[in-house]
C-alpha cells in the first residue's frame, strides 16, 4: 500500500487540498488554507484512523507532493504546488 504513490485514496487527499478551506472546518487556531490540514482532520474525512492517514500524508510529503508545517503539536499538510507541477510535466514528456 505505502509502495505505491499514486492510489486513488492518495489523489483524493490531494485534490481535497487544493481548496481545504471547502472540504475542511477551520481550527481554532489555524486556517486550512494557509497552515493546512492535520492528519486528524483527512482521517475523519476518510472514514479512516489518523494513524492510516498519517500514513497516506506521510508518503505524500515525502515524495515532495506536500508541505509540512508544525503549530503547536501537530504538523499540518498543505500542496506543494510547485512539485506537482513539475511532476505532472514529467508524466506529460512520458517519464
Amino acid at each position: 500500500m505505502l509502495r505505491n504513490p499514486v492510489g486513488r485514496t492518495r489523489l483524493e487527499i490531494l485534490e481535497w487540498l487544493k481548496d481545504p478551506a471547502a472540504h475542511f472546518p477551520r481550527g481554532r487556531h489555524v486556517d486550512p488554507a494557509e497552515d493546512g490540514v492535520t492528519a486528524r482532520a483527512v482521517a475523519a474525512k476518510l472514514g479512516v484512523s489518523r494513524r492510516v492517514a498519517d500514513n497516506h500524508l506521510r508518503l505524500l510529503a515525502g515524495i515532495g507532493l506536500l508541505r509540512t508545517k508544525r503549530i503547536r503539536r501537530r504538523t499540518h499538510y498543505r500542496r506543494d504546488e510547485v512539485r506537482i507541477a513539475e511532476v505532472s510535466r514529467l508524466f506529460e514528456k512520458g517519464w
